[in-house]
């Protein structure tokens, strides 16, 4: 696969995912506001354009790297992309804890 057709799979995948996320506040707004924290990047985010990959809910960013290695061949699986976010994941966590304990102690 040349470069010309992995930015046309990415273009592509990129203008399904956010459809996703518009389809899914055209159908339930309220999802727009309704919370979770991502098992991938650990940031929270709405429930609009996220999907549940078994026992993962992904958000909608994380849906478009899940989605967009899968179409380039890049992940065989979402443990995939887990495992390479883990950092990722563990500095949102350690963001929020600091967060946390600041506004405990203001």
């Amino acid at each position: 696969m040349d470069k010309k057709d992995e930015l046309k799979i990415i273009e592509e995948t990129q203008q399904v995912v956010a459809q996703m996320k518009l389809d899914d506040l055209e159908e339930d707004p309220s999802l727009g506001e309704q919370m979770f924290d991502c098992d991938c990047c650990g940031k929270e985010a709405s429930l609009a354009g996220s999907i549940a990959y078994s026992d993962y809910r992904l958000c909608n960013d994380c849906v478009l790297l899940a989605e967009t290695g899968f179409a380039l061949g890049k992940l065989k699986s979402v443990d995939d992309l887990i495992k390479a976010m883990e950092d990722k994941r563990l500095e949102e966590i350690c963001n929020f804890i600091k967060k946390d304990n600041i506004s405990h102690n203001n």
